[in-house]
């Protein structure tokens, strides 16, 4: 049994790829519930509201676990704050749970982005042009604007809420970066805050790489993602809503050097920019889970539920494994077909259409056994779908031509 920690896309992404393979149900537990996760048959879920306290999250596991002792459970977080969450509760799981994370201090380095910069610098791995304001600096904007603003510790960032928050800022002068500096620091966060430069190009010049890496530190799955669309909306800005899967060995075998350094075990996704001026890949994050995209990844041939089983459950893998860096192109959505044929490029438009014509094309919610003949999921799928029509229609900017 699949024991999920949140309630958003990745969860019900996680739970279907166990659903298509095994056959089981999942179940999930969630401050609140939201209709990507309600009236599934493929998944239970459990409000709890107070699940982001690390006590109360530990007896509530432990109690769960307990009651299902006749199960093999294996506990994911769907959010960055979930994951530190299972890896500081690991030791104390483990007796009841897989929890297939890797040590909670990397996860901490990796995930504050001024730590995890450092490291591509001292393996040659180009991200953008950074940089760094502690809570004791003066700030200072280094770039000519516009530039990109950013919390260094996301998990940190989002318990301090204001108006206006966005999970990425993009600042046109040094005044308005500035002001968004100082609303940041204003609403307690702590941590260091990133500032960038600004790579040129739109959705179409980013890309999503994710890995397995398993209990040996060893990179077994790659697979990479050209980035169509993201989001727009203020809280939701950069997330993937499109994708067509690629390969580029050269850029999978630069990260898995980085992961198998630092001994990284688990699942991790890289969040990259093509920069044209340089024809270079630059690296903007790692995230230390599977990344709300990540159906993407199951539907280019490389289930993600498998990867966990057999390494934990099923004696793991050998040297004669090696590492699959995936080939298969598929194109991947959450959002009707009618905005990616308007907001990407004809070239992209295009592939679109060809591997939809070669029933190569897939979406998270478009799940048949949790479709058929259940008429409140189908109106939900129906309705979410249209609503970004309008968010589209209201958020997005579509790029001048040069």
């Amino acid at each position: 049994m699949p024991v999920l920690l949140g309630a958003d896309l990745n969860c019900y992404n996680i739970a279907r790829a166990f659903h298509e393979r095994y056959g089981v149900r999942s179940h999930a537990f969630g401050r609140y519930r939201i209709g990507v996760t309600s009236n599934t048959r493929i998944l239970d879920f459990t409000v709890v509201p107070d699940l982001d306290d690390p006590e109360s999250a530990k007896s509530m596991l432990l109690e769960f676990a307990k009651a299902h002792s006749d199960k093999i459970m294996i506990a994911f977080g769907c959010t960055d704050a979930y994951v530190e969450l299972l890896a500081k509760l690991k030791p104390e799981l483990s007796e009841y749970y897989i929890v297939p994370y890797t040590d909670y201090h990397l996860i901490k380095r990796l995930t504050d982005k001024s730590r995890f910069y450092e490291l591509c610098r001292r393996m040659g791995i180009p991200f953008p042009a950074t940089h760094v304001i502690t809570p004791e600096d003066k700030p200072e904007i280094p770039f000519r604007p516009p530039v990109v603003i950013k919390p260094a510790v996301s998990a940190e960032y989002w318990k301090h809420e204001f108006e206006g928050m966005k999970k990425v800022y993009v600042a046109e002068t040094v005044e308005e970066a500035l002001g968004i500096i100082s609303k940041i620091r204003a609403a307690g966060y702590p941590e260091n805050i990133i500032v960038q430069d600004r790579i040129p190009g739109d959705d179409s010049h980013m890309y999503v790489l994710t890995a397995y890496c398993d209990r040996n530190a060893k990179v077994r799955m790659m697979c990479l993602g050209h980035v169509l669309l993201e989001e727009h909306t203020p809280k939701g800005l950069g997330n993937h809503a499109a994708i067509i899967t690629e390969s580029n060995p050269q850029l999978c075998d630069r990260l898995r050097s980085l992961l198998e350094e630092v001994g990284f075990t688990g699942y991790a996704n890289f969040d990259i920019k093509y920069d044209s001026r340089d024809d270079t890949f630059r690296v903007f994050e790692i995230n230390v889970r599977l990344g709300r995209s990540n159906y993407y990844v199951t539907a280019a041939g490389n289930n993600v539920a498998e990867y966990i089983v057999r390494d934990y459950l099923e004696g793991g893998f050998t040297d004669a494994d090696g590492c699959k860096i995936s080939e298969r192109e598929i194109y991947w959505r959450y959002i009707p077909d009618c905005i990616v044929y308007k907001y990407s490029t004809p070239e992209l438009a295009s592939r679109v259409r060809m591997l939809k014509k070669c029933g190569r094309a897939y979406s998270s919610l478009r799940y048949g056994p949790d479709l058929k003949g259940n008429i409140k999921r189908r109106v939900y799928v129906w309705l979410h779908e249209k609503r970004h029509i309008g968010k589209f229609k209201k958020y997005y900017k579509i790029p001048e031509k040069n």
